[in-house]
């Protein structure tokens, strides 16, 4: 069976497409590791599956470049609703999208895309983690170095961590022992950021399953409840990540939004 595939990023967070709409895709986790292998195969952070809904407009389910299946990605749904847009698939301006965080809303902002993220959850043990109440400036040890670490669910789990100098902190060092520390018994995405004044903030990311990557909607948007929460920002931040600017609003409605780009690459297929 062929399959057509379409490779897209938002700001450097890499992606393939597959619409499995009326298609049958047989072990799937096992053919998206393959394929996600940079010399041997596509190459990606995640893949994107667009799925038909019964609730929403459509259903979106995520891959890591593992083969581990996470709940919501926020790059990822930019790009999703893109491809839809591109393609005709719905003429409606915003969209509903089921993921297994709940149902997303992505709606057009000129050329740009702005995303519903929902209210962010800050209950430790909803996120989750082991601990009950809210996990703002909480020690953690990790071998040689206690961070302060501040949790939040963007549907999926985030641990913040506020450093003097993102760009020469070793990321690559830290990130994999905290993903899987057994403080968060799902694993945790890890954000390391600089507050750079009341208005901006550098991030660098280490994606749950996927390793650090260019830029991560979630983790953006999670850095921006975090450093708020600790006084450090107000309520509109722009999140610099390796890969470009995200956009982040706090609205009074309690929910946060986020606004950036997505891009489509090229297009191919593969036999299966």
């Amino acid at each position: 069976m062929k399959i057509d595939f379409t490779k897209m990023h938002g700001l450097g967070n890499d992606f393939i497409v597959l619409d499995s709409r009326g298609k049958d895709i047989r072990n799937l986790p096992k053919l998206l590791r393959r394929l996600s292998d940079r010399r041997f195969g596509i190459g990606f952070d995640q893949a994107l599956i667009l799925k038909s809904s019964k609730r929403a407009d459509f259903r979106m389910d995520i891959y890591n470049n593992d083969g581990g299946q996470v709940e919501m990605c926020g790059n990822g749904i930019r790009c999703l609703a893109s491809y839809i847009w591109k393609r005709g698939l719905s003429r409606k301006k915003a969209l509903d999208i089921e993921t297994l965080a709940g149902v997303i809303r992505p709606a057009k902002d000129g050329a740009l895309v702005r995303v519903d993220m929902g209210v962010p959850e800050l209950e430790g043990k909803l996120i989750p983690t082991v601990r009950e109440g809210r996990i703002i400036d909480l020690p953690l040890a990790i071998n040689d170095t206690a961070f302060d670490i501040t949790c939040v669910s963007m549907g999926n789990p985030h641990c913040v961590i506020l450093v003097d100098d993102v760009d020469s902190f070793p990321v690559g060092k830290y990130g994999p022992l905290i993903e899987v520390n057994k403080f968060f018994p799902k694993k945790t995405n890890v954000e390391f950021i600089e507050v750079l004044n009341s208005r901006r903030i550098k991030m660098r990311v280490w994606e749950r399953g996927a390793g650090e990557t260019l830029a991560c909607g979630t983790g953006a948007t999670a850095a921006a409840v975090a450093s708020n929460l600790k006084g450090l920002t107000g309520n509109k931040v722009s999140v610099l990540l390796k890969g470009g600017i995200l956009g982040i609003e706090l609205a009074k409605d309690g929910h946060a939004y986020m606004t950036g780009p997505a891009a489509e690459v090229f297009t191919g297929s593969f036999e299966v």
